[in-house]
């Protein structure tokens, strides 16, 4: 309703015209609309009809068709579809072919690519190598100096022609330029030496030599590369005239004591004497007679040109830089002595200074007694604090019974040596007081209390040092191990004993030790020193050292086959270094007359003495461990060298030697997967010299190895230790050692990195994992084992660093036996022994460099570090050690050597504006 009232309200308001066009618009659109709709049904209807029709004939059609045919036409449908199916699953087929196809060619180019571009850095390698070796060339004919080869060996065929003897007035004046024959021993003669059977040779009248003297001694001399069975090529002869004792006594004036004398007719008897006993040595050890009566043999008989070695000689009867002032042999044969040495630390001990002794009463000695000096030095001991305790013994308790005679107011020792040593580990220092006889230079009871000091850690202070003569003299720095004061300043003593801080009485302590470990502890350093000491004189190289022959794993003819190695990581495109041909490091070339001209060390690889030069580059004490680089060849200067920056150093590597390479040795065990993948890493590595393989396995290792671009050695080991890491190879022929572990991953760039930074510190461990020791604050039980990341470290592991190569000889002649064992014992802790070792010579702390690896390693078996125990150790390990060597050697620091090119591309051109920070 609503609707229809709004409807007629529309219509109402609506005009007439507007509804007159609508009807019309609706009439003429109806009759349009009802055609077309009507036109397509007639259309539909048609089209249905003819199909009908003609299914209608298809089915009449069939209808009139034979049964036969049909099957036919059935199998020849089926026939086509078959052949159709075929054909596409061929197309198919070729299709996935294609595919393949292309993969593989595009893998090929990928190849090829790689391979072009390894092609153009080596080709570029290359350039830069023969750049290098046309300016060496140029710079070899500027010099004009062409390579020395060493002379030809030099040794005399004949025994010494026999002379007409000398004067015994003019033996006093021998010294070497007037009493020696160096014909004998030429540069290269290697310092032949003939040691006299002192069974068949008796020196002393109605006396037997010590037996322990004689066998010790020949087992010494044994060991001596020097020692030679042919007295006619010697260039010293060695006679053993004491310690002797009496097998007839031979009584002297005074009751109750006896005097050995020297069979002077059995001396020229001797079959190389030679008339005159040139080249000559005679020794006298003094072992059990120290009061004197040994060292008088000598005194009053005539030697002729022959040198004497013994520990008592008065001013006249010694010939500086002839005669040789030798220790008492109070010490083992030889081996490890570090379990009767005192801990180094503390600093301080109960005692300021100890003494212990009895003279002779100054009756006896017409009236020439230290009396005076020994009443200041009880007075100093009353007026010190009651801080600074004196333990001060000046009688015996029992006296000493004189068996012989002694110098003139010489101090007996008192009690046995157990009492003695007790109170000398409580003192800091203990006085050593010479004889009242002015003419003396040196007795065996001084001699005596000198080795009992340095081997109970006691800093000795030599009162009236400024005529005694101490053991080596020549070769020996003693101003860095004792205190001598003349006599007539005892007053002075307390004060310089108070003015030293507790660094330097640990620097004094601690080359008191190594003096005494490598000098005088036992009979073998004692006479290897002895000889050493004349060989300095003579300016003769020492014999080279007895390298390791490693037991190749395969037959010199055999060429085991190559490999592809795997894919690796792509190294940065600019050029580290020339790829050159294996060449060692120089061995012998203008460096004999350098070492003794510029300051540079002279050492050698038997761990003899020398003299050390003021102008050496770091400050250490003459000992064997201190002459840091040794080679097998001779002499060797030290230093970093001129060095470059930028550019020129990147390229030539700065230092002495700009052609120098270095040795790689791995240390595994049966993984060959793994070492197959670390060998794989170091092809197109520059400067590497050769790889050394150390396998520790037990059963052979694989003949197929992947290329690794320099010569592969591998050493199969007697035994599996860890200490073979360090076995001073005869392979080895660079300075420069990297060592690895098999499973360790280093770029190129970082190894090339570390090799410069180790031609700067030669001298130094110098690698990437760094670690560092620190004190137990909770048991108070010393240094413990720390691998936390911190700003500063102490060691290097050898597991990825660059050691020098003699450091590997001193890690099995200098380092004690003990704590090598101690390795084997744990198979563990031989990187934390040699940071013991070379922080021990060098007094220097590591060098870290930066890296961008870590150790592990995917898929590898389990190692040794992952073990539990491992770390409890190590901690063990760092304690032991410094209970071997009396002290923890470890020095930390925070510095760490980065490139400023590591992660920085600069401009080629502008490389050589960075240096090293």
């Amino acid at each position: 309703m609503f609707l229809y009232e709004r409807f007629c309200l529309w219509l109402g308001h609506l005009k007439l015209s507007r509804v007159i066009l609508l009807v019309s618009i609706i009439l003429f659109m109806v009759p349009l609309v009802t055609h077309y709709y009507l036109s397509k049904y007639e259309s539909s209807t048609s089209l249905g009809s003819n199909h009908m029709r003609h299914t209608l004939e298809a089915l009449g059609d069939l209808s009139t068709m034979k049964v036969a045919d049909l099957k036919i036409r059935i199998e020849e449908m089926l026939r086509i579809k078959a052949s159709v199916s075929t054909e596409l699953r061929e197309l198919e087929e070729k299709r996935g072919r294609l595919q393949r196809e292309a993969a593989a060619a595009s893998a090929k180019a990928d190849s090829v690519k790689a391979e072009y571009s390894r092609a153009t850095a080596e080709l570029q390698r290359l350039r830069v190598s023969a750049d290098q070796a046309r300016l060496a060339q140029l710079e070899a004919i500027r010099r004009d100096s062409p390579e020395l080869a060493p002379p030809i060996q030099i040794l005399s065929s004949q025994p010494p022609n026999i002379l007409p003897p000398i004067h015994r007035s003019a033996e006093i004046y021998c010294r070497m330029h007037s009493c020696f024959d160096h014909s004998r021993c030429s540069i290269t003669s290697g310092f032949p030496i003939y040691f006299y059977d002192p069974d068949t040779y008796s020196p002393l009248a109605g006396v037997d030599i010590d037996g322990f003297l004689k066998t010790t001694l020949r087992q010494t001399l044994n060991y001596n590369a020097h020692l030679t069975t042919n007295p006619n090529e010697a260039c010293v002869y060695i006679v053993l005239v004491g310690e002797a004792f009496p097998s007839d006594k031979t009584f002297s004036s005074t009751p109750g004591t006896f005097k050995l004398t020297l069979n002077e007719t059995a001396i020229k008897n001797l079959p190389y004497w030679g008339g005159d006993g040139r080249n000559h040595v005679l020794l006298n050890l003094a072992r059990r007679e120290l009061d004197g009566g040994a060292g008088d043999a000598l005194r009053n008989a005539s030697i002729g040109r022959a040198m004497v070695a013994q520990s008592t000689f008065s001013l006249q009867q010694f010939r500086a830089g002839f005669d040789v002032v030798t220790p008492a042999a109070l010490g083992p044969p030889g081996g490890d002595v570090w379990a009767d040495c005192a801990p180094i630390v503390p600093a301080r001990r109960k005692y300021i200074l100890s003494f212990q002794g009895s003279q002779t009463p100054p009756s006896e000695v017409d009236g020439r007694s230290d009396m005076l000096i020994v009443d200041a030095i009880k007075r100093a001991a009353q007026a010190a604090p009651a801080a600074d305790v004196f333990y001060l013994q000046f009688e015996c308790d029992p006296p000493v019974e004189k068996r012989a005679e002694p110098a003139v107011g010489d101090w007996a020792l008192c009690g046995t040596d157990r009492s003695r040593r007790a109170i000398l580990r409580d003192s800091t220092f203990v006085l050593i007081l010479a004889p009242a006889d002015p003419d003396v230079a040196s007795t065996a009871l001084l001699q005596a209390r000198l080795y009992e000091a340095l081997r109970s850690g006691a800093i000795p202070v030599v009162l009236g040092g400024d005529r005694v003569q101490l053991p080596y003299a020549e070769v020996l720095d003693w101003r860095r191990a004792t205190l001598t004061l003349p006599k007539a300043r005892v007053t002075e003593l307390h004060f310089l004993l108070r003015a030293l801080p507790d660094a330097d009485l640990l620097a004094f302590r601690r080359q008191g030790r190594v003096l005494w470990e490598r000098y005088l502890s036992s009979v073998q350093a004692s006479v290897d020193t002895l000889l050493a000491t004349i060989r300095t004189r003579l300016n003769v190289p020492p014999r080279p050292a007895a390298l390791t022959v490693g037991a190749p794993a395969f037959n010199d003819s055999y060429s085991p086959p190559r490999v592809e190695p795997p894919a690796v990581d792509a190294e940065p495109e600019e050029t580290l270094g020339p790829l050159e041909a294996p060449y060692p490091s120089p061995a012998y070339r203008r460096n004999y007359s350098l070492a003794m001209l510029h300051g540079y060390e002279m050492w050698n690889d038997w761990g003899e003495p020398f003299a050390l030069h003021p102008q050496l580059p770091w400050d250490v004490p003459v000992t064997s461990e201190a002459r840091f680089v040794g080679s097998a060849a001779g002499f060797r200067p030290i230093g970093a060298g001129a060095g470059g920056s930028g550019r020129e150093f990147s390229e030539a590597l700065g230092g002495d030697r700009p052609r120098e390479q270095f040795t790689i040795v791995i240390l595994t065990y049966e993984r060959e997967a793994v070492l197959a993948a670390a060998l794989a890493r170091l092809r197109g590595l520059p400067y590497l010299n050769k790889v050394i393989v150390v396998w520790n396995g037990v059963s052979a290792p694989s003949s197929v190895w992947a290329e690794s671009g320099a010569p592969v050695a591998v050493v199969r080991s007697a035994r599996n230790s860890l200490n073979n890491r360090f076995l001073p190879y005869h392979l080895i022929e660079t300075e420069a050692v990297l060592c690895v572990d098999d499973d360790a991953h280093l770029r190129h760039d970082e190894i090339v990195f570390a090799f410069r930074v180790w031609r700067e510190h030669r001298d130094r461990i110098v690698g990437f994992p760094g670690r560092y020791h620190a004190w137990d604050l909770n048991f108070n039980n010393g240094f413990l084992y720390n691998s936390n990341y911190s700003c500063e470290l102490s060691m290097v592991l050898t597991g990825a660093a660059f050691v020098h190569r003699y450091y590997l000889w001193a890690y099995w002649h200098s380092l004690p036996a003990a704590i090598r064992d101690y390795v084997d014992h744990y198979m563990n802790c031989e990187d934390i022994a040699m940071n013991f070792l070379v922080a021990h010579i060098t007094r220097k702390p590591p060098v870290k460099v930066t890296s961008r690896w870590t150790f592990r390693c995917p898929g590898c078996p389990v190692t040794l570090s992952a073990d539990e125990t491992h770390f409890h150790e190590r901690h063990k390990c760092i304690q032991f050690f410094s209970q071997v060597m009396g002290y923890t050697p470890l020095l930390s620091t925070q510095f760490r050597a980065d490139s400023v090119l590591f992660k920085t591309r600069i401009p080629h051109d502008k490389q050589k504006c960075f240096k090293f920070i």
